[in-house]
């Protein structure tokens, strides 16, 4: 890459990682940014998601007082992000990139639509006793999937994720974002595993990328948590909204 075009990873990079510790999304930003320079697809989405964990880990340190008293549920819950990650990878390296992008908006779309009902609907569950301190099984199931997405592509798993967590566990939004920081984290680092060990890797991309996100999870930190509950979930909203439009378009 030239001078110019690291400059340009570099600053995606640390967008995506801010991006990625408030709401979820960064990689709409990385990813395309990647394809434009000249790098395959299949090379682009490896050393993207290569590159965001460590940003993806700074996220987790930034919200780390919001993770208090989390260690049981995330161990749980844990399981179904490293498996379907793993699985997501295996099948990028498997299936042509077509297969999952088609129904992308459709997720994310539902999922603001989760998230803009997510307070009625969880009062809902409550009412009939369907929410629990770890989600339960419908979490897990449906946390699964999206794992696979993320391992997969991961475009928006974080709006996806964090609408299932608000939905099946009652807790703070600033909680369940903390926690889908971590869940997310074990999604893409699990991906990044097969991706090291089975495909090609631009690894100077992956740390332009690397760098940027690491400053970007600690400036999501900052913003993140002092958005109010209501701002939080709007913001969720906006930009999971604008991600559908643009893989719309």
């Amino acid at each position: 890459m030239s001078a110019l075009q690291i400059l340009a990873v570099l600053g995606v990079g640390l967008v995506a990682g801010t991006i990625n510790t408030v709401v979820g999304s960064g990689s709409l930003v990385t990813f395309p940014t990647l394809l434009a320079i000249g790098f395959p697809a299949l090379v682009a989405n490896v050393s993207n998601t290569i590159g965001l964990v460590p940003g993806s880990l700074s996220g987790v340190v930034a919200y780390r007082r919001e993770l208090a008293g989390q260690g049981r549920r995330l161990a749980l819950l844990g399981t179904m992000s490293i498996t379907g990650g793993t699985a997501g990878a295996l099948l990028l390296l498997e299936l042509p990139g077509s297969v999952f992008r088609r129904v992308v908006p459709a997720l994310i779309l539902l999922a603001c639509l989760l998230v803009a009902v997510q307070p009625r609907l969880s009062r809902w569950l409550s009412a009939r006793g369907e929410r629990h301190e770890h989600g339960g099984p419908g979490l897990w199931a449906s946390g699964f999937a999206t794992a696979v997405y993320g391992g997969y592509f991961g475009a928006a798993q974080g709006v996806i994720l964090i609408s299932l967590l608000g939905i099946f566990i009652a807790d703070d939004l600033q909680r369940l974002n903390a926690a889908k920081n971590v869940l997310a984290l074990l999604t893409n680092g699990s991906a990044a595993v097969v991706f090291i060990v089975a495909s090609r890797v631009s690894w100077e991309a992956a740390g332009c990328i690397a760098a940027g996100s690491i400053v970007g999870g600690q400036l999501g930190g900052t913003i993140g948590r002092r958005l109010s509950p209501r701002l939080l979930r709007a913001l969720i909203i906006v930009i999971g909204l604008s991600v559908a439009i643009a893989l719309l378009a």
